[in-house]
This record gives C-alpha cells, sequence and structure tokens, in this order.
C-alpha cells in the first residue's frame, strides 16, 4: 500500500516550495537588505510574487545559473542578503564551481534555494530529480546545508537563514507534501528535532519523506518495536549530541533520504557515528541510479524509500 492514501484520508499537505515562497515574501518586508536573484524559473521557485512586490530588488538573469551565482557573490559582498533560487539540478548542480570559489572560499553571504529535489518531482524525470546535490554541497567549507521536513518548517529555516551569515543551502520540493510540525514547533538551525521517543531503533530522516518514517513507526508499534524518529534538518552542521544520545541508547540505527546514499545525509550521518559510537546500520536512499518519470509516491516505492521498505530494514536490524 502506498502512502498516498494515508496522506488524503489524515493529514493536510502544502508544498515546500510555497513554504519558501512565502517566507521570502515576509523577509522581504521585514528586511531591506534582502533580495532576490532568479535564473528564469520565477514561478517555480515561488519568488514570482517577491518579484512584483520588490521589483527593485528582484534580478532575473535568465538561463544563466552560473552568472546568477556569480552576481549574488557580487550582492553579498555589497552586504545584500541575495537568495538565489532555482531547480537543484542547476544550481548548484550546474553553477558549483561558482559556488565553490565566489561564494563558499569567500564566505559570501549568499542563500541557495534550491526546489525540485529528489526523486519527488515526479513525471520530470531524471533530468530535473537532483539526487546528487547534498553530496556537492556538504564537501565545502563554510556551508550550512537545512533540508525541511514540510512547509511550515521550510518558511522557519528560509527566515532563519537570513539572520546567520556565511553560504546556506536550502533544499525544497515541488509536489504537496504533508505538514509534519506546527507553526510553535521549535526549530533552531543545526539542532535536530526528535519527533517520536523510543527505545529499540533510532530513525534519522530528513526532508518531507521524513513522513514515511512517521508511517513506519506506526506500523512498528503495532509489532511491539519502539522506534525514535528524529527530523534531522539541519546535515551540516551535524547536531552530533542528539544522535548520539539516541543511538547509545537504541543501538540500531536506519536513515532514510531521498538522495543518493552515496554522500547524503545519511552518510553524514554515518560518518560520526564510525568514529565516535558504531552501531548496526541500514541506509534508506537512492542507490547509485538516476530516477525516471513517474509519480512521486510510485518513484519513493520503486527506489526503495517508502515506508514498507523502512519497516523491512529494520527488522532486518531487529533480527541480527
Amino acid at each position: 500500500m502506498l502512502s498516498k492514501n494515508i496522506y488524503e484520508k489524515n493529514i493536510k499537505t502544502k508544498s515546500t516550495r510555497d513554504g519558501f515562497g512565502e517566507a521570502i515574501l515576509e523577509l522581504g518586508k521585514k528586511n531591506k537588505d534582502v533580495v532576490v536573484v532568479s535564473a528564469d524559473l520565477a514561478e517555480s521557485t515561488r519568488v514570482h510574487n517577491f518579484a512584483k512586490k520588490y521589483p527593485n530588488r528582484f534580478f532575473e538573469v535568465g538561463v544563466a545559473e552560473q552568472n546568477a551565482m556569480g552576481i549574488a557573490a557580487g550582492l553579498a559582498l555589497a552586504d545584500k542578503i541575495p537568495y538565489i533560487a532555482s531547480f537543484g539540478v542547476f544550481s548548484p548542480g550546474r553553477n558549483w564551481d561558482q559556488l565553490r570559489v565566489s561564494v563558499a572560499y569567500s564566505k559570501a553571504n549568499v542563500k541557495i534555494a534550491a526546489s525540485h529535489t529528489g526523486l519527488s518531482v515526479g513525471q520530470d524525470g531524471a533530468s530535473h530529480q537532483a539526487l546528487e546535490d547534498i553530496a556537492i554541497v556538504r564537501t565545502l567549507p563554510n556551508m550550512t546545508i537545512i533540508v525541511p521536513c514540510d512547509y511550515n518548517e521550510t518558511k522557519k529555516a528560509t527566515i532563519a537563514a537570513a539572520k546567520i551569515k556565511g553560504p546556506t543551502y536550502l533544499r525544497f520540493g515541488r509536489p504537496a507534501s504533508p505538514i509534519m510540525t506546527t507553526k510553535a514547533s521549535k526549530f533552531e538551525i543545526g539542532k535536530a528535532n526528535v519527533l517520536l521517543k523510543g527505545s529499540d531503533i533510532t530513525i534519522v530522516a530528513s526532508g518531507p519523506i521524513l513522513y514515511e518514517a512517521l508511517l513506519a513507526a506506526k506500523e512498528l508499534k503495532n509489532k511491539k518495536i519502539k522506534a525514535e524518529i528524529i527530523n534531522l534538518h539541519t546535515i551540516k552542521p551535524l547536531d552530533k549530541s542528539t544522535i548520539l544520545r539516541s543511538v547509545k541508547k537504541t543501538k540500531k540505527l536506519v536513515t532514510v533520504e531521498d538522495h543518493q546514499i552515496a554522500g547524503g545525509m545519511g552518510s553524514t550521518v554515518v560518518e560520526m557515528l564510525s568514529e565516535n559510537f558504531p552501531v548496526p546500520t541500514q541506509m534508506i536512499g537512492v542507490r547509485d541510479s538516476f530516477g525516471e518519470s513517474g509519480k512521486p509516491e510510485e518513484l519513493w516505492d520503486k527506489y526503495g524509500l517508502s515506508y514498507p521498505h523502512i519497516i523491512k530494514a529494520v527488522l532486518k536490524l531487529i533480527k541480527k
């Protein structure tokens, strides 16, 4: 059974890109230093309303992502707070060199807002499904990486990013996805949230696919298995203490992400644990493959990311 059926019955949905669009509009009102650089995808990335409201602070550069990153770096060095909005496959996929040299190396205060990431892009297919973006930005020094889980958290992350200095990568998606947090839910960059306490296994997830982990935990509870669910919205800097505290209790770990396993969130967590507290681990994500065209929930199921696959991974560890 695909989780789409549960979405329709029990939970409200709204896209994370809408959370970004509404937050950037709020930021424009509160902070006159906030500017937006767009690479011909204003409506798709939800910055079109900012463009209408603040035309003098909106820069449309067209299909020229490398130039967009360079312009954003220049604006940052002129004491503005630029948000560069595009798809993840184009930014940082196409302009990584400019991101590395002009932004990360210079510690420029640029916010990279990447939409349409992961298999959740769906019908757009492999060419537009950014599955490698976290891997290529987390290797860069001075970079903060945030992957909000839902609409509410994306709004908070977008606003919080303007308050910190330095390069920041914000990752969000196109389709409507479950709203798992509230306006009152705590959000702090660099601090993971334990959404569900458990004692038998730790499940760490980031982004909208976190909902699949919550569905898995619900099913596991029926099997007398108590899963601890951690929302790791900030991948860099990593909240080591929260993760370590959990795995020292459960002694087992599953990571879940809509990204390549190589170099992604799971790799970040496992690398840290290998040096501090190694535990039996199963990593849920795309395994060295490009995606294809299809509905997001169908792709998550085909590529082993949906909640039945998470349950299978947990039971495998429990059996061991």
